[in-house]
């Protein structure tokens, strides 16, 4: 199949030939003539297997042949990163389509929010919005979402991880019952379903491998002492052999302590967390995207706000707290079809959780033998139980513990 089976707008189908588009993605194989049939969609799709494009192109074809021009679709995304991306590649598609947008997002100064206002009260086809500036925008009555044609929650799982449940809930009484709603998540747990039922009318579902790795990721582990990761990391980079690096740690202060190590050893490397003013996150994201930094490092809200072509490898300097994040992470590399290594640190009390991971993905990951001159590793025994220095509950036996699969699993 080729983009030309979709019959698009001859403009559109043109525009995607000369950005290099010659084969639609699985997902935008199947959510493509849904959308187009203006069907409501329920999609659960893992990272970069292309679900923006999925839904930007049949919603930009039908604003092309819409007689009566206004405020067609609102796309509503958890983080003004992803908002943004959306809105880069609305401009990429409707350089050839005279199609407008404005990413509508917080964290600016008094600046940004009359430089958003402006541009809404000008009029726009589609805005990118984060729920919280979204709220405010309408209470302020600069725009009305009477006329809207198509709602797109992106990311949704992690917006209802975030807290904006309210939120969207708030957002979708402003708009007309009579449109099309599309609903793009990576996962599908219960509470995605109960808001899905809420607001979609007959939904199409569509599963693409759901919750597991792009089949293009070469994924390791080592298992590896805490005062041996630093080191680690030091011989995997030195060879130069990877180009684009993306490292996750799991706490602002393991991403700041990362950083300045890193640098202390001659790698050019910046780090992003929350403490940068918006401007120095936007102005890092940038180099990384243009290959002027090779190294970037992050913590697990980077795994969702970054949308950067070319990344070969992936570094999990901790286990994420969640299997799902680790799906999130390495997701990262091997994007659009292309290759990608993602290699994982664990240390003897993250072991039991990248054993969850394990179960997740349905697969046992290579574990590398860790340099001699690096010292002795740990063994990667999971179900051995690690020194516990807390405070213990006494262990009920009615209880049950649930592993990733759902099966009961008793505590060893």
């Amino acid at each position: 199949m080729t983009f030309n089976d979709f019959n698009f707008d001859e403009k559109l189908t043109e525009g995607l030939a000369s950005m290099g588009y010659l084969k639609p993605t699985p997902i935008q194989e199947m959510a493509i003539p849904i959308i187009l049939a203006k069907q409501d969609v329920i999609a659960c799709a893992q990272t970069g297997t292309g679900k923006t494009a999925a839904y930007l192109l049949p919603i930009l074809n039908n604003i092309i042949h819409s007689e009566d021009r206004h405020l067609n679709t609102v796309i509503i995304a958890p983080t003004r990163e992803l908002a943004q991306q959306i809105d880069q590649q609305i401009e990429g598609f409707g350089y050839f389509l005279g199609v407008s947008s404005i990413p509508v997002y917080g964290g600016g100064d008094g600046a940004t929010w009359d430089q958003q206002k402006r541009a809404l009260e000008a009029g726009v086809d589609i805005i990118i919005a984060t729920p919280g500036r979204l709220i405010a925008q309408l209470a302020s009555g600069t725009i009305k979402l009477d006329q809207v044609k198509h709602l797109v929650l992106d990311e949704a799982d992690r917006m209802l991880d975030m807290g904006f449940y309210d939120d969207i809930v708030r957002i979708i009484k402003y708009m007309p019952t009579d449109r099309q709603t599309l609903f793009f998540s990576a996962t599908m747990p219960p509470k995605i379903r109960a808001l899905a039922n809420k607001i979609l009318k007959n939904p199409q579902e569509i599963n693409i491998a759901i919750s597991k790795p792009a089949e293009g990721i070469l994924q390791q582990a080592y298992s590896v002492f805490n005062e041996q990761k630093e080191k680690l990391i030091t011989h995997i980079l030195k060879d130069n052999k990877f180009t684009s690096i993306l490292i996750f740690a799991s706490t602002k202060e393991n991403v700041k302590k990362l950083d300045r190590s890193l640098q202390k050893i001659g790698l050019v490397a910046k780090a992003i967390h929350s403490d940068l003013e918006q401007n120095e996150r936007e102005n890092i994201l940038r180099e990384f995207k243009n290959k002027q930094l090779s190294i970037l490092i992050g913590t697990d809200v980077l795994s969702r706000g970054i949308d950067v072509d070319g990344i070969n490898l992936v570094i999990n300097f901790d286990v994420p707290p969640d299997p799902e994040d680790y799906i999130h992470r390495i997701g990262r590399t091997a994007r659009a079809a292309t290759t990608g290594t993602a290699i994982t640190f664990i240390n003897p009390q993250d072991q039991r959780k990248f054993f969850r991971i394990e179960t997740l993905i349905g697969r046992a990951i290579e574990k590398i033998t860790m340099p001699e001159a690096l010292g002795v590793s740990p063994a990667y025994e999971p179900e051995k139980k690690v020194a516990f220095t807390g405070t213990k509950k006494p262990f009920n036996k009615k209880r049950s513990f649930k592993g990733s699969q759902g099966n009961a699993r008793p505590l060893k």
